[in-house]
C-alpha cells in the first residue's frame, strides 16, 4: 500500500498535470514542388517555384482578393487605392503606418518599419545591372522616368547610384510614394500588386548579405525562411512579428465552395498555420505516392500520368473520395510552347524557307494527340498566345497554331527544299547538309511521354529530332544566353492582363522573357501601342494583330493551356486556386480533428 507521502506526491503531480494546458500542436503544411527553386531574391528570379516562396515572404503595395472572381486588386501595404492622374501617368500611393520587417541581424536588434523609401529602393534594384534581373524588361515597359538613365549610367560607370533622386520614383514623405511614367499606363496597378516580384526589401539587408542575398530573404510577409537545402527541401515558419491581419474577401455569389471558405475564414487572424515544408520531387510517381501515403497534405497539380486513376472522367475516384480527399479542378491561366531560337542557324531566321520550316514543325505536331494521350485530357489545345482567364481571351479564336495538318507540313517542306537528298530516309536542309533538330528536355516521366509524341509526329514527316536531357536551371541559363535550339517553355499569368504573354516576342525582352530572341519592328510597335490603351475591344484588336505576327513567323509553337487539378487531404481546408496569384499559405488551415492520429 502506498504511503501517505506517496499518495500526496501522486495527487500533486496529477493536479499539476491538469493545471498546465496542453501545448499548441504545430500546424504544418507539407507538399512538393515538381521543379527546383533557384533562390529567394525577387529581382534575380524568373521561375515560378522560387516566386511562390517569395510571394509569402515579401509583400507589395497591393495584392489580389483571395476569393474574388474575376481577379480584384486590393490594398496590402498601401493605405487605400492609389491616386491616379487623368492621363494615367502619375500614381501616388499612401503607405500604411506601423508595418515592420521580420526581425533580422541586419537591423541591429531594432524593429524596422517599412517606409516609402524602401519601395524606391526595391524598384531600383531591378535596374541595377549587377542583379541581371530577368524581370527588367517588364519594368522598363512601364517607363518610370529616370530609371533607364540610372541603368545606363551604371553600365558605363560600373556602379549603380541608389542615392540619386529621379523624377519618376520618389518618396514624397515617410509614407507616400509617387510614380511618374513617361506614357499613360492604365494597368500600372498590376505592377504594384506582385508580392513575389516587388515586395518591400530593406537596403540594410541587401548590403549585409551581399552576394548571399538569394539565401537571406527578409520581408514583411506572414512567413520567413527557416531552412533551405538547395533543390531538396525548403522550410518556412510563421513570421513571429507579423502584424495583425484578419481575413477579408468577396466570394462570388454563385460559388458554393468559395462561400464556404469565406465563412470559415471570416474574422480569423492570418496566417492559420505555423510552418510550411516543401520537398523538391521532380518525378511524378514519388510525388503522387507521398500524397497517397499522407506524407503530404496537398498535391499542387495532379501529375497528368495519374489522371485516369485519380480523376476518371474528371471526377474524384471513389477510393479517394472515401478517404475524404477533395479536389479543386480549374482551367489554368497558362500556356506551354516550343521555343525556336531565332538566332540559330538551323531553325532561326526570317527568310521564307526558315519560316516554312518552323510552320511545318508546328503543323506536323498533333496537339490533340498530346492532350488525349500524355496529358490524359487535362489540357486545352492552344490556338494562340492569349491565356484563359485574362481579359482578351476568346474561346472561339482559331488559327494555324492549333492546327494539325501532316499533308500541309509535308508540302511546305518539299516546296522549300527540305527533302531527302542523300537517301538515308531523313530530310536534309536546302543546301544538302543534314536537317537535325536538337530539343532540350527533362528526364521526368511526364516529359518523356510528351517527347515521344513530338518525336513520333516529326518522324512521320521525315524530320530527325534529338532529345537532349538536362537540368532545368542550367537550361534556363542557356536559353537566356541563346544557346538552345529548341526548348519547351511554359508561362503562367501573373496578372489578369492578356498582353503579358506578348512580352515573349518583344525585342526589348531578348535574353529575358523573349527566350526565342524574336525581333520584328511591326510587332514591337503593336505591343507598345496596346500598352497605352485602356481595356476594351480596340485594345483587344491590337493584341490580336500582334498575336497574328507571332503566329505567322512562329518563334514559338503554342501547345496547350493546362487544366489544373489540386488535391487536398481531408484535414487541409481553405484552399482555392487564384487565376493570377500564387499566394495561399496564409489562408489554409489544418483541421486537427481530421488528422489520422485524431482517430486513434
Amino acid at each position: 500500500m502506498a504511503s501517505r507521502l506517496q499518495r500526496w506526491a501522486l495527487a500533486a503531480a496529477c493536479a499539476l498535470f491538469v493545471a498546465v494546458p496542453a501545448a499548441h500542436a504545430e500546424k504544418v503544411l507539407r507538399y512538393a514542388f515538381q521543379v527546383a527553386e533557384t533562390g529567394f531574391d525577387p529581382p534575380q528570379l524568373s521561375d515560378l517555384y522560387s516566386r511562390i516562396v517569395t510571394g509569402h515572404i515579401f509583400e507589395s503595395l497591393y495584392t489580389y482578393d483571395y476569393l474574388a472572381r474575376p481577379a480584384k486588386v486590393v490594398p496590402q501595404l498601401a493605405d487605400g487605392m492609389p491616386v491616379v492622374s487623368a492621363d494615367f501617368r502619375t500614381w501616388t500611393v499612401k503607405l500604411r503606418h506601423g508595418i515592420y520587417f521580420a526581425d533580422d541581424p541586419a537591423f541591429g536588434g531594432r524593429k524596422r518599419e517599412v517606409v516609402a523609401q524602401d519601395f524606391v529602393y526595391t524598384y531600383k534594384r531591378f535596374f541595377d545591372p549587377r542583379n541581371k534581373s530577368p524581370s527588367l524588361s517588364t519594368l522598363q515597359e512601364e517607363k518610370i522616368l529616370g530609371l533607364d538613365a540610372l541603368n545606363k549610367r551604371a553600365q558605363k560607370e560600373g556602379r549603380f547610384d541608389y542615392d540619386s533622386e529621379i523624377e519618376g520614383l520618389r518618396a514624397l514623405d515617410r509614407y507616400t510614394i509617387q510614380f511618374k511614367l513617361a506614357d499613360p499606363k492604365p494597368r500600372f496597378i498590376y505592377n504594384l500588386a506582385g508580392s513575389d516580384l516587388v515586395g518591400a526589401v530593406a537596403r540594410e539587408v541587401v548590403e549585409k548579405y551581399g552576394d548571399a542575398i538569394m539565401e537571406h530573404p527578409v520581408g514583411t510577409g506572414p512567413f520567413k525562411l527557416h531552412a533551405w537545402r538547395r533543390s531538396s527541401e525548403i522550410t518556412l515558419v510563421r513570421n513571429p512579428t507579423y502584424r495583425e491581419v484578419y481575413f477579408e474577401g468577396e466570394p462570388p455569389a454563385g460559388d458554393a465552395s468559395s462561400q464556404a471558405i469565406a465563412k470559415m475564414l471570416r474574422g480569423k487572424r492570418l496566417p492559420l498555420i505555423d510552418k510550411v515544408i516543401i520537398s523538391i520531387i521532380d518525378e511524378p510517381q514519388p510525388r503522387w505516392l507521398a500524397f497517397l501515403n499522407g506524407e503530404h497534405d496537398f498535391m499542387e497539380r495532379l501529375p497528368q500520368n495519374f489522371a485516369t486513376h485519380a480523376i476518371p472522367n474528371n471526377k474524384l475516384a471513389p477510393n479517394l473520395a472515401k478517404r475524404g480527399i477533395h479536389m479543386e479542378r480549374v482551367q489554368l491561366s497558362d500556356i506551354t510552347m516550343i521555343m525556336f531560337n531565332m538566332d540559330n542557324a538551323v531553325v532561326g531566321g526570317y527568310t521564307p524557307e526558315k519560316v516554312a520550316l518552323r510552320r511545318a514543325v508546328a503543323l506536323a505536331t498533333n496537339n490533340e494527340e498530346e492532350v488525349r494521350l500524355p496529358r490524359r485530357g487535362q489540357a486545352l489545345v492552344a490556338q494562340g498566345y492569349v491565356m484563359p482567364n485574362t481579359k482578351s481571351w476568346d474561346p472561339n479564336f482559331r488559327s494555324e497554331m492549333g492546327t494539325f495538318d501532316r499533308a500541309k507540313a509535308t508540302a511546305l517542306l518539299d516546296m522549300f527544299g527540305y527533302v531527302d537528298k542523300d537517301g538515308d530516309g531523313w530530310r536534309d536542309l536546302p543546301d544538302g547538309s543534314p536537317l537535325v533538330l536538337q530539343y532540350d528536355t527533362l528526364a521526368r516521366a511526364d516529359y518523356r511521354e510528351l517527347d515521344e509524341v513530338l518525336k513520333k509526329n516529326l518522324d512521320a514527316v521525315g524530320i530527325r529530332i534529338n532529345m537532349r536531357v538536362g537540368k532545368w536551371p542550367e537550361q534556363l541559363r542557356a536559353a537566356r544566353a541563346g544557346k538552345l535550339m529548341m526548348w519547351s517553355v511554359g508561362l503562367q499569368a501573373s496578372t489578369p492582363d492578356s498582353a503579358q504573354v506578348l512580352d515573349r516576342g518583344y525585342s526589348g525582352s531578348v535574353g529575358q522573357g523573349n527566350l526565342a530572341r524574336f525581333r520584328n519592328a511591326k510587332f514591337d510597335s503593336l505591343y507598345e501601342k496596346q500598352g497605352l490603351m485602356p481595356d476594351g475591344p480596340e485594345r483587344d484588336k491590337v493584341i490580336r494583330d500582334a498575336e497574328r505576327i507571332l503566329i505567322a513567323y512562329m518563334p514559338y509553337k503554342t501547345r496547350v493551356h493546362r487544366i489544373g487539378t489540386d488535391l487536398m487531404q481531408p484535414w487541409l481546408v481553405g484552399y482555392k486556386r487564384h487565376p493570377a496569384s500564387n499566394d495561399f499559405w496564409q489562408f489554409v488551415d489544418i483541421d486537427e480533428s481530421k488528422l489520422p492520429h485524431a482517430k486513434q
